[in-house]
């Protein structure tokens, strides 16, 4: 069973929008000493070294949620616009992590070559607009329904500050994590754009 840090059980959220650090996030929480619901459908790859962090189960909560079961006290990615599809009859803790759209881009352009497909056709400028957007709807989401409490943690930030970027999540999270573990899985060899 996880660490209970969260006196109230609520399921602990790992939020954003893709390549924008949820992995890397999901890394510092275990460290820290909370367990994760991940079931390594998704493997490591030249993109995520360290893996993913997923739980499949998650791509389908609008018609089955039943895995929240059993994730009181637990840590769990979900992607920004899955948020909606999780009952607002539970209470969340989410770390919502945000990143430079810039830097988002070139992650995902230069992940997107390594894979051999097209992106959007969206110029970049637009595209980093759709983002912008997508994530002022996340927040508003989050600030309309009581069910979620959140905190924004920036990448670079994270990058820059892990200590003190891991202090402000152990506080938000209730204290008892292991500040210093955390902070030590932040490699910013791994931070390529």
């Amino acid at each position: 069973m996880g660490i209970q840090l969260v006196m109230y059980l609520e399921t602990i959220i790992v939020s954003g929008l893709p390549r924008s650090g949820t992995s890397m996030m999901m890394q510092m929480l275990e460290a820290g000493g909370i367990e994760l619901l991940t079931d390594g459908v998704r493997g490591a790859d030249e993109d995520n070294i360290r893996g993913y962090y997923e739980l499949e189960a998650v791509k389908h909560t609008r018609a089955d949620s039943s895995w929240l079961h059993k994730s009181a006290g637990k840590a769990v990615k979900v992607i920004h616009i899955l948020l909606p599809d999780l009952p607002v009859n539970r209470r969340y803790r989410v770390i919502l992590m945000r990143r430079s759209f810039e830097g988002i881009l070139a992650s995902q352009a230069a992940m997107l070559e390594r894979s051999g497909r097209e992106g959007s056709s969206l110029p970049p400028d637009r595209l980093a607009k759709a983002l912008e957007r997508q994530m002022h709807n996340t927040r508003s989401f989050l600030e309309d329904h009581s069910s979620f409490e959140f905190i924004e943690v920036e990448y670079e930030e994270v990058i820059a500050d892990p200590v003190g970027q891991a202090e402000q999540i152990n506080q938000f999270l209730g204290g008892g994590l292991d500040v210093q573990s955390m902070a030590a899985v932040v490699d910013p060899s791994l931070c390529r754009h």
